[in-house]
């Protein structure tokens, strides 16, 4: 009987460590993907932003990471429906930087 339930227990413990290790090479497989997404990404940013543009977004990626990855994300997704055919002027970034600021900018009252 004792024997019975070592055998269990080294079951069950062998059991454990192959889901732990499917757990983990889930997870590594997950950081590899988004890892990639974000290379794409970054590459395509190169092609449609000018280097002052780059700049700027980066700074904003600082200060404010939800409204730069918005940003990041529309651009990229214009530029896969062929809609941006020239590079991206730092001035042209800040007009669109303000309309989607501005179209997400949560506004406080305080009534007293």
């Amino acid at each position: 009987m004792a024997e019975d339930i070592e055998e269990i227990r080294r079951k069950k413990l062998l059991e454990l460590q192959r889901k732990l290790a499917e757990q983990q090479k889930a997870q590594e497989e997950e950081a590899r993907r988004q890892m990639e997404i974000e290379a794409q990404i970054q590459a395509i940013l190169r092609r449609i932003l000018t280097p002052e543009a780059r700049e700027r977004l980066n700074r904003v990626k600082l200060v404010k990471p939800e409204l730069a990855r918005q940003v990041e994300l529309i651009l990229v997704q214009l530029y896969q429906a062929g809609q941006i055919r020239e590079k991206i002027s730092d001035e042209k970034l800040k007009r669109i930087l303000a309309q989607i600021d501005a179209r997400t900018r949560k506004e406080y009252r305080i009534k007293w």
